[in-house]
């Protein structure tokens, strides 16, 4: 079963942080959430699915306690009263060690995921489609939150208009301490810390994604290179790529490519010598013509990392690097189904693909 990005991810944010969840929770979304467990005076760091940014109502707090051997602590907050407290005696953490933690919304309750293994289920106490806040606090260092959905059917968003830095706002904190600024999608963002290969498989039924496949995490936390993965059910209008990563400090060029079969229906390649991003297509072995115009700068720096988002439309692909709109590509092959393959390669590494 496919999985629809139901929003753009929040990239590199800063602790304490609270994002909006766009449209509220669904049956069948999943809540990303990639960081890092610092090593600091903090013995814990909570993941709280709320209503609002206030913290009165919390259908969810997740909260991995580092005291005692270790445990997790989940609950809920009503008109701020905490309810009965669940406490599970197993720590899946570990301080300085970077984790993937996956919140799967069912009609049921909430299912958690820790690195690729199922780790608890928290039945619904409050309404959870009133949920519509993520907020993320304590001993932690975040990568991004990213948010995908199984069960939604695709829609046309109106993509030219999409604003990618999402709108957050941060938890009062203790006096004396002045809170961070908004944290947005920078331009030269900081390297993502974790990489994680997402070929999730969702079978009807099943509690959780295909437990046979589960996320690649590298132990040298970068992808290979040159990296290919399919485009499962190819190109449609909403389906959107993502590819983030950093630009080597030496870097000549590097290259996103939708293929289709042997040819190449959409070639994208920024080169530095030249201080462009060629657009072009490439058909039985033969290139058409080269795009290289842009409405702004060269988006891409040596040693910065980046963003890249392929959007696809009914009549051609949009392209946003560190979300802001770059390009639009009018489509050569129309056969948008058989777009099902995705080629990175070039003097990057690579930290996040998603198709």
């Amino acid at each position: 079963m496919a999985f629809f990005s139901a929003q753009p991810p929040y990239l590199s944010p800063a602790v304490p942080f609270s994002g909006l969840i766009q449209g509220g929770l669904q049956d069948g979304l999943q809540i990303h959430v990639n960081g890092k467990v610092l090593y600091s005076s903090g013995t814990r760091f909570s993941v709280n699915l709320q209503t609002g940014f206030s913290e009165n109502n919390i259908a969810f707090h997740f909260n991995p306690r580092f005291e005692d051997g270790g445990y997790v602590v989940c609950n809920t907050k009503q008109n701020g009263s905490w309810g009965h407290e669940e406490r599970k005696r197993q720590m899946p953490f570990q301080m300085g060690k970077p984790f993937e933690l996956q919140f799967l919304v069912q009609c049921s309750g909430f299912r958690v995921v820790v690195n690729g293994s199922p780790f608890v289920q928290y039945s619904h106490r409050v309404p959870w489609r009133h949920v519509d806040t993520i907020s993320v606090a304590g001993a932690v260092q975040l990568s991004y939150i990213s948010f995908q959905n199984s069960r939604a059917a695709p829609v046309q968003p109106a993509f030219s208009t999409v604003q990618f830095s999402q709108p957050v706002h941060f938890p009062p904190r203790f006096k004396g301490r002045k809170p961070k600024p908004p944290s947005r999608w920078p331009a030269n963002s900081a390297p993502i810390t974790q990489t994680v290969i997402h070929t999730v498989q969702s079978v009807p039924g099943q509690m959780f994604p295909n437990p046979t496949i589960p996320p690649m995490v590298y132990p040298n936390l970068s992808y290979p290179m040159p990296y290919f993965t399919s485009i499962s059910g190819g190109l449609y209008p909403s389906r959107t790529i993502i590819v983030l990563g950093t630009v080597l400090p030496s870097a000549q060029r590097f290259h996103i490519n939708l293929r289709s079969g042997s040819d190449i229906a959409f070639h994208l390649n920024p080169r530095f010598n030249e201080n462009t991003v060629v657009r072009n297509t490439q058909i039985k072995g033969s290139w058409g013509s080269e795009e290289r115009s842009l409405p702004r700068a060269m988006p891409f720096s040596r040693g910065q990392s980046f963003s890249v988002w392929i959007m696809c439309e009914s009549h051609c692909l949009k392209v946003a690097v560190d979300g802001q709109h770059l390009l639009d590509y009018c489509h050569r092959l129309k056969n948008l189904c058989a777009i099902d393959n995705l080629e990175v390669a070039g003097d990057i590494q690579l930290t996040h693909v998603q198709t």
